[in-house]
């Protein structure tokens, strides 16, 4: 089954009934230490230009540093020179060093997340979609979504079979949204961390008792069965778990030393702050 046909990675577009015209971005004049971020007639979203303002942080911090030309013009559109992108690599490089996680590091994590690295895990489970889609009341949505699990929740799998057939923006809404038998890899990256949650919320059969947000919409997900996965020794992840702890310390270092470059600067035109860096993501 694959993830369109599951609903877990997409699901078929559809009103319901809510549609409102999206408001369109409103045109900022923004600036860091006095260069600007778009062209005077540009008109951008703030995550565009929150984009472009850490980027235009790390150029200059690049510059400062002696690790590009000061002749490095900034770009009105947004795209780093080739130089630039090269010397920011080598900033950061510069900048963050983190260290190996050690073996105990290593195993706390896999003892707190032992089932993370399970092989062969599988749930049964149906789902309803509201998708969302342009133009949509995104509250209004999610609210509808949310009354309807809190009836579902009391009721049995014909029910949930039903309300899926008369509700469901994806095409598993005909079969009473089946999606057979999922692993990780089945689904969406957001929809697997919450149906292969080890939490009391959602380790468990039945409806769960909140709404699983993705991508694509939000999700009502009704669990049939689960099948535990095989564990794996710890030396036979102990690699990836490091993998994952360095990944992890990376992103904090990098948040912070945004951060920092956030609070040298002269910024004009918007608000940023290091934690919502798209950079970050």
């Amino acid at each position: 089954m694959t993830q369109e046909q599951s609903g877990c990675g997409g699901g078929k577009q559809g009103g319901c009934g809510c549609q409102s015209q999206a408001a369109a971005p409103a045109k900022i004049s923004a600036q860091i230490n006095g260069v600007p971020l778009h062209g005077p007639d540009e008109v951008l979203g703030i995550e565009s230009l929150r984009q472009r303002a850490y980027s235009e942080l790390l150029r200059q911090a690049a510059q400062r540093a002696g690790l590009l030309a000061v002749g490095d013009l900034p770009a009105l559109d947004g795209v780093l020179s080739e130089a630039a992108s090269q010397a920011i690599e080598q900033l950061l490089e510069r900048e963050i060093q983190i260290p190996q996680a050690d073996k105990a590091a290593c195993l706390r994590h896999y003892q707190a997340h032992a089932a993370r690295y399970a092989q062969g895990e599988r749930v049964q489970a149906q789902h309803i979609l509201f998708a969302v889609t342009e133009g949509l009341d995104i509250a209004a949505l999610r609210q509808r979504a949310e009354g309807l699990l809190v009836s579902l929740r009391c009721g049995d799998e014909a029910a949930f079979a039903q309300a899926a057939a008369e509700f469901s923006n994806c095409p598993s809404g005909a079969q009473g949204g089946q999606l057979g038998w999922l692993t990780r890899a089945d689904c969406a990256p957001e929809f697997a961390a919450a149906l292969f949650a080890q939490d009391e919320a959602n380790a468990h059969i039945g409806v769960l008792p909140r709404l699983i947000s993705t991508r694509f919409g939000f999700h009502i997900v009704r669990v049939q069965q689960r099948q535990p996965g095989q564990a794996q020794p710890f030396e036979a992840v102990r690699a990836a778990i490091a993998q994952t702890l360095g990944q992890q310390a990376y992103v904090t270092a990098l948040r912070q030393y945004l951060n920092l470059l956030v609070g040298a600067a002269m910024i004009e035109g918007l608000q940023l702050e290091g934690a919502d860096s798209p950079l970050l993501q």
